[in-house]
């Protein structure tokens, strides 16, 4: 797999303290990014913001609003799922990016890390979804991959894609391994299936129960 360096842009230049904000008003009018990185003799001071720099005086210079740039970025060692949390974060396309030197490298562009996580075998691969959920004190990250790999499933990966201060939702893909063994033991370990499944037969026998009730008091 293509490792995620390898997105590391240098398009445009960095864009230095010292140029006027007409520059970057010119320079952001004709792009698409809702920040851009400024540095200052070579070094990484933060990032300007696309719906700020509408508001500067043109003939001032980008130090001028120092106080105003916002700082995030991410290091050539950090891994993807890090670099996308620092996207979300800063609500931002572009990310800088720093050695552990603290020297600026270039930067992440937000469809190239999307474009990434599509080439993971969570996305890439064929399996099934199964969504879970269960009180945040009683869930285990373990115990949910025991389940799995208990019944022959081969886990593509899991993430929690809900949490509250009383239950937690997991996100699971499978492949291999008997969906319907998996579902039920996860309920026999107190987990509440989320996601519907064919294969679930659980539901499908409360189903046809209920179809069998409504046909006999509709007699």
């Amino acid at each position: 797999m293509t490792e995620i360096t390898e997105y590391i842009t240098n398009d445009f230049k960095a864009i230095d303290s010292q140029d006027t904000i007409a520059a970057v008003q010119l320079f952001f009018d004709e792009l698409h990014f809702s920040h851009f990185p400024i540095i200052e003799d070579g070094i990484y001071i933060g990032s300007i913001a696309a719906d700020d720099i509408e508001t500067f005086d043109f003939d001032k210079k980008v130090a001028d609003y120092r106080f105003t740039l916002e700082v995030f970025f991410t290091r050539t060692t950090t891994i993807w799922l890090d670099v996308l949390e620092v996207f979300a974060k800063n609500h931002t396309n572009l990310v800088p990016v720093l050695d552990d030197n603290n020297k600026y490298v270039g930067y992440y562009e937000i469809e190239d890390i999307i474009k990434f996580f599509h080439e993971t075998p969570f996305l890439k691969e064929v399996g099934s979804i199964i969504i879970v959920k269960k009180a945040i004190l009683d869930y285990s990250m373990s115990q949910i991959t025991q389940i799995v790999e208990s019944n022959n499933g081969k886990l593509l990966g899991l993430f929690v894609s809900g949490a509250n201060v009383e239950s937690v939702e997991i996100t699971l893909k499978i492949n291999l391994g008997a969906i319907n063994e998996i579902i039920q033991t996860f309920r026999r370990y107190d987990y509440e299936i989320l996601s519907e499944h064919q294969e679930d037969n659980y539901i499908n026998n409360l189903k046809e129960r209920s179809d069998y009730l409504d046909k006999y008091l509709n007699i």
